[in-house]
């Protein structure tokens, strides 16, 4: 029996890692006998990674009423593990730049509060972690808050609790962590973080992601002082030195409160999933594995789905291809971690409109096609000797 371990990610806008997981094996299936599959929904910690990691443990999407950017109410999803121990959020399903219209984008005002909440949902169902997502924010708050959902208080010189929003840190006076929900001495936070970016100054949250936010100059250089601020009373009150710390500028300092308040800790956001669904145990066994994400470019090596699968599977001596929507520039990096070779799905030029229409059927074919190669090109080796073969038409 020739096992072949399938492991994408989501193709974005068009296929879900599942669904992707599906195509291939589908595709392979239609032409190959003799085979065994192993499919593992996979993630890098950006869009996709709660629903990968629940699809790939068997777990359960819950959906709740939290509060959106500007205080208003949104359903958002958080994932529940297979084994109920862990709670995947991502923070943009909350505070996300994609719940606001551009005429809506405000950095001095909208808040994290909703990411707080989902933690408490998750806190709710006694789970043991919470892994955490923090790309695309609309925000720029220093997780501050996140924090006050939780019962973290951040006090003005007159004692009063402030308002929601980077701009109102410049009333800082004093943090009192009293209230913090007792239930977080009992959870271990990851935090997928895949930026380096310092709290403030030239590389931090506020000039470098605030623009897109919708951060005018004036008020880049106002939220950049607030952060800096809050760096300074995190340091004197909770005795955190976290404004030059590497991923602390993430999500508009959220990376920075995520640490400061709840105790998480910042990982590459691969290495996170890779770890969850014990990637490596999955894969063990395996005499191919098949990785692929929705275009595959000279970028793809830096931390991405491909490359963590890849890294996996070449400790294991396993080969790797990839299976991709489309290709980009610089795809021949893929060969130097690890991936043998790269297919493209894309059959013709696809109006975006209709790509989640005609992504599956592509899919399915391009694996057919690579099938038929396995067939051909493994007969003599180990595929051969497995009885690895193509179906009768």
């Amino acid at each position: 029996m020739f096992t072949i371990g399938i492991a994408p990610d989501s193709f974005k806008g068009s296929l879900t890692a599942l669904e992707a997981a599906e195509c291939i094996e589908r595709g392979f299936r239609n032409v190959l006998s003799n085979i065994s599959i192993r499919k593992v929904p996979m993630a890098d910690g950006g869009e996709g990674t709660m629903r990968a990691l629940v699809e790939a443990t068997d777990g359960q999407i819950i959906t709740k009423s939290v509060r959106g950017p500007l205080g208003w109410k949104v359903q958002a999803e958080l994932g529940i593990t297979g084994d109920g121990k862990t709670a995947v959020i991502e923070m943009a399903a909350a505070s996300g730049l994609v719940l606001l219209r551009p005429n809506e984008r405000n950095p001095l005002k909208t808040s994290t509060c909703g990411t707080g909440d989902l933690i408490k949902h998750g806190l709710e169902r006694k789970v043991k972690k919470i892994l955490i997502g923090i790309g695309g924010s609309a925000t720029n708050d220093g997780g501050t808050g996140m924090a006050k959902s939780l019962g973290v208080r951040f006090l003005d010189k007159k004692g009063r609790q402030l308002k929601e929003g980077g701009g109102a840190l410049g009333d800082l006076a004093r943090i009192d962590m009293s209230g913090l929900d007792k239930r977080l001495k009992h959870v271990t936070v990851e935090v997928a973080c895949d930026v380096d970016n310092p709290l403030a100054g030239p590389k931090g949250a506020s000039c470098v992601y605030g623009p897109q936010k919708g951060a005018t100059p004036t008020m880049v250089k106002q939220l950049d002082a607030n952060l800096k601020l809050l760096a300074r009373i995190i340091k004197r009150d909770l005795g955190i030195d976290i404004i030059n710390v590497p991923g602390a500028g993430a999500a508009g300092g959220l990376g920075a409160g995520l640490m400061a308040f709840i105790g998480g800790s910042l990982r590459p956001g691969i290495d996170i999933v890779i770890d969850s669904v014990k990637l490596e145990k999955k894969f063990k066994g395996c005499d191919l594995v098949v990785t692929g994400e929705g275009r595959m470019d000279g970028q793809t090596v830096f931390g991405k789905t491909p490359a963590g699968v890849a890294r996996t599977a070449k400790k294991l001596g396993i080969p790797v291809i990839a299976l991709c929507g489309s290709t980009g520039d610089g795809v021949r990096a893929v060969h130097s971690i690890g991936i043998s070779a790269c297919f493209s799905a894309l059959q013709e030029s696809v109006k975006e409109a209709d790509l989640a229409k005609r992504a599956p059927e592509m899919l399915t074919i391009c694996a057919e096609e690579v099938g038929r190669l396995l067939a051909l090109k493994l007969k003599s080796g180990v595929a051969g000797k497995k009885g690895l073969q193509l179906k009768k038409a």
